[in-house]
């Protein structure tokens, strides 16, 4: 459930995201941005379709109101229509009657680009020991370097939830935009106000005034199955309007966000999805939103068959949190896990390779105090079964920090109960600095002990870097890097950390090791 540098990806997961226009309406995809972003809409409403409504369905006025009814009971949940033998859903139909309530968003604003995206475009990243030694010298300019800021446009896609102007898209879309404009399918257009985004779900809320607005109506992602008929609307490489329809390829699928997170229980599909489709909805056979399209996976960085969209429950969830206090939070238990193969599952005496595998425990987490142990194979929370590791990994961060979480678990070659009360996902679990006078020296570094694969992998003791903040944050240290010294030190435990900085030092010198280099960092403390 942390971010860990050690093997990076080989295949890159491609956002679905912005698209930015140069002249003469040219695509320009700058290698920074990786997501891509859509924008939608389709003909007026006809009547002739109105009973595209599935029996049960109720049209979305107020999502927030028939959220809170589907939970309690007091409004049906909407449910695919079942199509008869050998016919296909009327995709016009719901093109004419949901159309009106995708909308197009543009975006605009500034983009620092970071030390990885310079090395990417053959620049020579400022941390780089070359860059420090070759700074100054006649003639040197960083081959490539980037501007400190580059200003960006896009265009992307949500749709209308409320009839009082509230949106949904993805977090990639507005990311960094300091301007929004939101434009209806009869071209009206209105500057849209970002009430939160959270990025470990990729979920955006946007509001705009206006009244009276067409609406979605909101499915339900459980029932739906695979080989189901799916559409998708945005607006690839900038094509206004653009539908495609495929099936659900598969469910639940885990995917690592940017910040190492799968919380996500992902809508696989074959609709096509390209540059300009993010945050469009995906709809089903019967007209309703069970989706939003988000990523896609992709050695091109166009569409090769395979596109993902975030449930539109989960997006209600991150919506809901947002509209009522600005953010989202997710629950954190404090454990690092792994999936199981036939081997290992043999090995704890598991006939089947069922389960999340508890490869480490952060001290002082919501798993320390239940009393989980490395070793452990998480079976099932809340009688829920786990097949997988990323299916903990979305019960729990798609849960309240607070809530209590009952699990199956497999220890010892029996299965025993395990109680934890979670904690929240941006509490730290030890920090260097803890303790320590508010004029003090802080690093602000949450630090845990490498295990033994980590550690065979790095060659070395050392601390993980969970999350950095304040002085660490602005020398360059990152999440995934390992702490291998300070001040020429080794360091193995927060404790040794801790004794090195009870002297109040103005500044630390740290030997990282980072992506299978070893480099010193300097951290200013003040």
């Amino acid at each position: 459930m942390s971010s860990f540098n050690l093997k990076p990806l080989a295949w890159a997961l491609v956002g679905a995201g912005v698209a930015v226009m140069g002249s003469a309406g040219a695509l320009d995809l700058p290698s920074w941005f990786h997501h891509d972003t859509p924008a939608a809409a389709a003909p007026a409403t006809s009547p002739g379709h109105a009973a595209l409504a599935s029996p049960g369905a109720t049209v979305v006025a107020n999502a927030a109101t028939a959220a809170a009814a589907v939970q309690a009971g007091t409004l049906p949940p909407a449910t695919p229509a079942p199509l008869p033998a050998g016919t296909a859903p009327n995709y016009r139909a719901i093109v004419q009657q949901f159309g009106p309530a995708v909308v197009h968003v543009n975006v605009a604003g500034t983009h620092k680009p970071t030390n990885d995206e310079i090395q990417e475009q053959g620049g020579m990243a400022p941390d780089d020991p070359l860059f420090r030694l070759f700074r100054g010298m006649p003639g040197f300019n960083g081959r490539g370097m980037q501007p400190s800021e580059q200003p960006f446009k896009g265009l992307g896609s949500g749709f209308i939830i409320s009839s009082d102007g509230l949106i949904l898209t993805n977090a990639h879309v507005v990311r960094e935009a300091k301007d929004i404009t939101v434009k209806l399918q009869d071209r009206r257009e209105y500057n849209a106000k970002v009430l939160g985004i959270d990025l470990s779900t990729d979920i955006a809320v946007l509001r705009i005034d206006a009244k009276n607005l067409p609406t979605v109506r909101i499915g339900q992602p459980s029932q739906l199955m695979v080989g189901d008929y799916v559409l998708a609307i945005g607006a690839p490489y900038g094509l206004d309007q653009t539908a495609t329809s495929g099936i659900v390829s598969a469910k639940g699928r885990s995917l690592p966000s940017e910040r190492g997170e799968n919380f996500v229980p992902f809508i696989q599909t074959d609709a096509a999805v390209n540059p300009g489709n993010s945050g469009g909805p995906l709809f089903d056979a019967a007209g309703n939103v069970i989706g939003i399209n988000s990523q896609i996976y992709s050695r091109s960085g166009g569409f090769q068959g395979v596109s993902f969209a975030i449930p539109i429950d989960v997006a209600l969830k991150i919506k809901d949190q947002i509209v009522s206090t600005g953010k989202a939070q997710h629950a954190r238990l404090g454990v690092i896990i792994q999936d199981l193969n036939q081997d290992l599952a043999e090995s704890f005496g598991l006939e089947r390779p069922d389960g999340a595998l508890v490869s480490s425990i952060a001290p002082g987490s919501a798993a320390a105090k239940a009393g989980l142990k490395s070793g452990d194979v998480i079976t099932k929370i809340n009688g829920e079964p786990i097949l997988e590791s990323g299916m903990l990994s979305s019960r729990i961060g798609l849960a309240k920090a607070g809530d209590k979480v009952t699990m199956d678990v497999w220890r010892d070659k029996q299965s025993r109960t395990v109680v934890a009360t979670l904690g929240a996902s941006d509490e730290k679990v030890e920090v260097a600095s803890k303790g320590e006078s508010a004029d003090g020296a802080r690093l602000g570094l949450a630090l845990r002990p490498l295990n033994r694969d980590e550690r065979n992998e790095v060659g070395d003791a050392g601390l993980v870097v969970e999350n950095a903040e304040g002085a660490a944050r602005k020398a360059g240290v990152q999440p995934g890097d390992v702490v291998l010294a300070v001040n020429g030190k080794p360091v193995g435990t927060v404790d040794e950390v801790k004794s090195i900085l009870s002297s109040k030092p103005k500044r630390v010198a740290l030997l990282v090791w980072r992506d299978g280099a070893k480099i010193f960092v300097p951290v200013n403390l003040g």
